[in-house]
């Protein structure tokens, strides 16, 4: 089968490794692709939100298949397209897909459903919104409703921060996205990301996983689009699980068929658990970045299958078998990052670093140039390990990021540290 990946960042790497061991693919295509990607896949200079490009390159290859990656085409409609150009497409819909595109909306279909998220209101207005965030404890939480680039989440630690925050919004710093902004109260506990497999009507859930969205260690600074994650997560227990699924997950799925706009893909619930009661922060319409990346490591079964029952609707007909070993991807970003930052810097040491027992780099952000390995964006390398314990597959990820040469970059050094923690606390 001729096989086509949407996407450039470190997601999309770690699919395409993991497709390119399929023994279904023929000849896999990425578009854009990355510097890492170019090694295992034939990539087309095609920006993902190019949907003409991508349908007449779809068609001149041939593809049977194609993998959509990155939320902007979903949102957008890539999937609609490619199907009606007679491609079968993995991914939701643009209708279904409004589960990313609108924060509003979801919230809407929770509180419809009984699905347990924060208290909310959604706001057209700046004077609304502050009105409703001075009855929240703080902090409080703002959102635009649309798509910002993992961006759009401002979380306040004052009313006057909150209110700043509204103006920004409703002045355009999100673009379209902060036409509607979502201000809801803060929950506190632990986060994790639970992912699973849709038909439309089955659901098959996938490994566990936790993300590190701050920038700095211990969880300081600005949120990002996260500096690092490990699978399993010790939070997500077989209980926890099970009252995510009926909870959660299966009355969003039903919800979704009942109103006509069946979700297939993949669906992304980003939790806060306390005391082992789970709640949604927000859905997520693809993969996450980087949770995918300790997926795919620590996936054994082929996916390409899954994905193609996914979307035929045969989703019941499949098992997945995951490797009993932890994962654990640390992200190598530009100084700066997330502010501003500089592209160009080089990078040495890749080639030695990648002989770590258990390692392997995913390129999110990279460009190749004369020969040289150039950064060419915020989140650069996502490098990762498999250990017999997360704290075994933290050593090999941070041996390897030691023997990196890249001054123009930077890492957390704790990814993985609650498990590491409780894995230490065990008798």
């Amino acid at each position: 089968m001729n096989i086509l990946l949407i996407g450039s960042g470190g997601r999309e790497h770690a699919l395409a490794w993991t497709l390119s061991a399929s023994p279904l693919v023929t000849k896999l295509y990425c578009a854009p692709g990355n510097t890492g990607i170019a090694a295992i896949a034939d990539c087309a200079a095609i920006d993902a939100m190019n949907l003409d490009g991508i349908v007449r390159f779809a068609k001149e290859k041939r593809i049977d298949f194609a993998v959509i990656g990155p939320e902007g085409p979903l949102v957008a409609g890539i999937t609609d397209r490619l199907e009606a150009a007679g491609v079968k497409t993995f991914g939701p819909n643009m209708k279904a897909a409004i589960l990313e595109g609108s924060k509003a909306f979801v919230k809407d279909l929770c509180a419809a459903n009984d699905i347990p998220t924060a208290a909310y209101r959604r706001c057209g207005d700046a004077a609304t919104a502050k009105t409703f965030a001075a009855t929240l404890p703080l902090p409080v939480v703002i959102k635009a409703d649309g798509l910002a680039a993992g961006k759009g989440v401002i979380i306040a630690a004052t009313h006057e921060e909150a209110g700043d925050a509204i103006d920004a919004m409703f002045g355009g710093a999100f673009g379209d996205a902060g036409k509607e902004v979502v201000v809801e109260e803060f929950l506190d506990g632990e986060e994790a990301s639970f992912f699973a497999l849709t038909d439309g009507t089955h659901i098959l859930p996938l490994a566990s996983a936790q993300d590190h969205k701050r920038v700095f260690d211990g969880d300081k600074g600005p949120n990002t689009g996260g500096m690092g994650a490990y699978s399993p997560a010790p939070v997500l227990t077989a209980e926890v699980e099970k009252k995510v699924m009926a909870r959660i997950v299966k009355p969003t799925v039903d919800a979704m068929r009942a109103r006509g706009t069946p979700y297939k893909g993949v669906l992304f619930a980003g939790l806060m658990i306390k005391d082992g009661e789970p709640k949604l922060i927000e859905y997520n319409c693809r993969f996450g970045d980087p949770e995918c990346q300790v997926l795919m490591l620590r996936l054994k079964s082929d996916l390409l299958s899954a994905l193609m029952a996914a979307r035929d609707g045969v989703l019941d007909t499949v098992d997945l078998r995951w490797r009993s070993e932890a994962a654990l991807t640390v992200v190598m970003a530009a100084n700066g990052y997330p502010g501003s930052y500089e592209k160009g810097s080089e990078i040495r040491g890749l080639a030695e670093a990648a002989r770590v027992e258990g390692v392997e780099i995913f390129h999110a952000g990279t460009v190749a140039k004369d020969g040289r390995i150039l950064a060419n964006g915020g989140r650069v390398l996502n490098v990762s390990a498999v250990g017999k314990s997360v704290a075994e597959a933290q050593a090999r990820a941070y041996e390897a990021i030691d023997r990196i040469n890249w001054p123009g970059g930077f890492c957390r050094r704790d990814i993985g540290w609650r498990a590491v923690l409780q894995e230490n606390s065990r008798p």
